[in-house]
């Protein structure tokens, strides 16, 4: 504790003392409770005498800022804050709409919580069990080794450069077209899919999407206050007919599409129906956003090129790829492949957004990828789930009295019970501890009350059976 003591200031010397302790407990560079020096010791670091110091402290105790006890010495005093208690705003009136509908179509918020000891077969993350932690520990130093410091400043609403180009590389390689083509790197596909239509729709505008479709795709159409069409699918997609008779009613701003793996069905689009459809939204000229949804996650077939790979180098579709669903979702890493005009300007609404994405995950998961782990994980998970998802169709076939199931890869399987309301099941189940998605939250219209997604990513082969067992045994109370 060190103040200056002006010996010609006319201020008496023991006020002086007072003043300067009195700001540094006001400023909490003395902190409550904390010990002043005894007043021997402060007159000997002040130079001044003892007894002046004694007056100063007095008059500190006196004014409240300083206490003392007998035989411990002198403390500070907490300091009096006066509690204001009459000024309380009632926020509920203060939200608007858009925050009324974020709630409303909240499943998180709205759904049965999860608790500790349940079965959940209601989320879609990949297990982290299997992820590489060490390869993730080596290409965090191996990113500080090359960038150091820099990567910890601010970056670029574009993207981390070494992850964009290897991006355009992975796109080249599952057949796009790079000419006159580019890349932003996103914030998981949420983002990605919200930039795209703060860019391209306005409120009223008409969509077309799969029936049924990504839940969160569709709150966010809901949410941008878009008129959303839903097509019907078959067995093996969109229905073609379906779509051209929807096209001909009134003119779209654009398509919502998961070609492979689609959520919540896990269907994956023939080659032949992806060139069908491309040509008939060709035909009506209305752009397509495709929805790279698990892509890598193919377990029983050989890999069938995206739409994105079909339209060649025209400049037809937007897609929206993302790791969130397969390696280390805590990052939020996606991106958008597109058209360069477009990924131009959507460099402008990111920013006014958010910046960028960090830099310092994009980094560690560039080094991650071109270190050769991601080929090796993905190999491992592919035989991983495609083993889980056999087995828990295996499973739904013995116990329970299913109509329809759906799942060639991801991390799920779609169901349609025998005249069974999946939300009565699930109020049944939950009392047992075993959670699952109803199917009718996937809908647009028309919704399937029958239907149910079964999550079997983080289970193990014991609680997959377990549960489906009970969901099986409450099916045939009904």
């Amino acid at each position: 504790m060190f103040f200056h003591i002006n010996t010609d200031s006319e201020k008496p010397i023991y006020i002086q003392i007072f003043d300067a302790i009195k700001e540094m407990i006001e400023t909490n560079m003395l902190p409550a409770h904390s010990k002043l020096p005894s007043t021997r010791e402060m007159g000997r670091l002040l130079g001044v005498s003892r007894s002046t110091v004694i007056t100063a402290f007095e008059c500190l105790e006196s004014s409240g800022f300083i206490y003392t006890l007998n035989g411990k010495g002198t403390f500070v005093s907490p300091k009096k804050i006066k509690l204001n208690n009459e000024w309380n705003i009632d926020w509920k009136e203060k939200f608007n709409q858009y925050a009324y509908d974020t709630e409303d179509l909240d499943l998180m918020k709205n759904g049965m919580p999860y608790k500790k000891g349940m079965i959940s077969f209601k989320s879609i993350a990949p297990d982290e069990n299997l992820f590489d932690i060490d390869e993730i520990k080596r290409s965090f130093m191996d990113l500080m080794g090359v960038e150091g410091n820099k990567i910890l400043n601010y970056g670029y609403a574009k993207g981390y450069r070494p992850l964009i180009n290897f991006i355009m590389e992975y796109m080249k390689k599952i057949g796009a077209a790079l000419e006159n083509k580019s890349v932003i790197i996103t914030n998981g596909f949420t983002e990605g899919f919200d930039l795209v239509l703060d860019s391209l729709t306005s409120a009223g505008d008409k969509v077309l999407c799969e029936n049924p479709t990504h839940n969160t795709a569709i709150k966010q159409m809901r949410l941008h206050g878009l008129d959303i069409h839903g097509v019907n699918m078959d067995e093996n997609g969109m229905d073609v007919s379906a779509l051209e008779s929807e096209l001909l009613k009134c003119q779209f701003k654009l398509a919502y599409l998961i070609p492979s793996y689609h959520n919540p069905t896990g269907i994956s689009i023939s080659y032949d129906r992806r060139k069908e459809l491309y040509d008939v939204f060709k035909q009506h000229n209305v752009p397509i956003v495709e929805d790279g949804f698990s892509e890598e996650l193919q377990h029983h077939s050989s890999h069938i090129a995206p739409m994105v790979a079909v339209s060649g180098k025209e400049n037809s579709v937007i897609y929206i790829g993302s790791f969130s669903k397969i390696l280390f979702p805590g990052m939020r890493i996606g991106w958008i492949f597109g058209d360069e005009v477009l990924i131009d300007m959507l460099q402008s609404v990111k920013r006014a957004k958010n910046i960028h994405t960090s830099f310092l995950d994009q980094g560690i998961l560039y080094h991650y990828m071109q270190s050769g782990s991601y080929e090796k994980y993905i190999k491992k998970i592919r035989n991983i789930y495609g083993d889980k998802c056999q087995y828990t169709i295996k499973l739904i076939k013995k116990y329970l009295p299913w109509e329809y199931i759906s799942g060639e890869g991801g991390l799920y399987v779609f169901i349609k019970l025998k005249n069974i309301d999946s939300h009565k099941l699930l109020e049944n189940c939950y009392k047992r501890g075993v959670l699952f998605m109803p199917g009718d939250v996937f809908y647009v219209e028309n919704p399937a009350k029958n239907a149910l997604r079964l999550s079997f990513s983080r289970n193990s082969y014991e609680e997959l059976e377990k549960g489906i067992k009970i969901i099986g045994e409450e099916c045939m109370k009904f």
